[in-house]
């Protein structure tokens, strides 16, 4: 097996923000601009997708999965609205689902990466 390389680690939670593994990386769980309207915490989400994605010399145009967690499934047109304008029609597969977790958050999308 190739090298693997882990960065953005956060040793508090134990867990490591990107990891390249062979020709992959994988990234956890992307949110940004918490407790604002659910496009500018869209929009973070995809700034923090970017921001590690950078650390290997990629960018959203090399996504090509994405799980994508909602408070609200019905903001998926809003999503959908973010993801046209930045991902320069070389858009990823992706599932939406809507869950619990975030009820009584402020958060209201969360944008894991493989």
């Amino acid at each position: 097996m190739n090298e693997i390389i882990r960065l953005d680690i956060n040793k508090d939670c134990a867990y490591s923000g990107i990891i390249k593994a062979g020709d992959f990386c994988f990234l956890n769980f992307c949110a940004g601009n918490v407790g604002d309207t659910i496009e500018q915490q869209i929009n973070g989400a995809f700034d923090e997708m970017e921001k590690r994605l950078l650390m290997f010399g990629l960018t959203l145009e090399n996504v090509i999965q994405m799980n994508c967690l909602f408070r609200d499934v019905w903001n998926i047109p809003i999503m959908e609205k973010v993801i046209k304008e930045r991902f320069n029609e070389n858009y990823p597969v992706r599932k939406s689902i809507q869950t619990e977790v975030m009820k009584n958050k402020p958060c209201k999308c969360i944008i894991p990466k493989k």
